[in-house]
């Protein structure tokens, strides 16, 4: 199963589309074009920490664990300072985040600013639901086990094998991933550190 079907069940995009006030419809036309890229950045905070995987779950359990899953899908509006900070670390800096939002409205034809605060809300879906499929065995297995697992499941369904249908994202995974390493988001980078000179 995709990381979109995830979203799907877990009631994630009806709250996305409550949160900004759009329809379910182009809350998962954003989606699709935002989840390759914040994929790839949790991807690349595994391979860029010594801790790998183990300081992914430092990260996601210090910014609230299931919690941030269960702050977007209840009743009231989602905090998204979390999410900023998500994207934080996984991003590095707020023009990546213009970046990557600036490229899905050229995809999808969506404002830039409803993919904007898009972005810190689907980073908490992610990360809550990677936290929450972890469970118990986090803190059990040295803090790598269940987490490691998840998120292979879900960057390899992503990102994994270059698929040519994007992994079920439409193909802006693979549209977005220039040099064809499996990972849209150093492609982004690269196109935000060009605006940013």
């Amino acid at each position: 199963m995709d990381m979109m079907d995830i979203l799907k069940q877990a009631g994630g995009l009806g709250s996305l589309a409550n949160d900004l006030g759009i329809s379910e419809s182009q809350a998962q036309t954003g989606a699709a074009a935002l989840l390759p890229a914040i994929l790839g950045g949790f991807k690349k905070q595994t391979q860029a920490q010594p801790g790998g995987i183990e300081d992914l779950v430092g990260m996601i359990g210090g910014l609230g664990g299931t919690g941030l899953l269960e702050n977007v899908l209840g009743n009231q509006p989602t905090n998204v300072s979390k999410g900023n900070e998500i994207l934080g670390q996984i991003f590095g800096s707020k023009d990546v985040s213009r970046t990557v939002a600036g490229s899905a409205a050229q995809q999808t034809g969506l404002d830039t600013s409803v993919l904007k605060k898009m972005l810190p809300i689907l980073s908490m879906l992610v990360a809550g639901y990677m936290s929450s499929q972890a469970g118990g065995n986090a803190s059990q297995q040295g803090g790598s086990g269940g987490l490691g697992g998840v998120l292979g499941n879900v960057l390899g369904g992503v990102l994994g094998g270059n698929k040519a249908q994007g992994g079920g994202m439409g193909g802006l995974g693979s549209l977005l991933d220039l040099d064809g390493d499996g990972n849209p988001l150093d492609d982004i980078i690269g196109m935000a550190s060009k605006f940013t000179r």
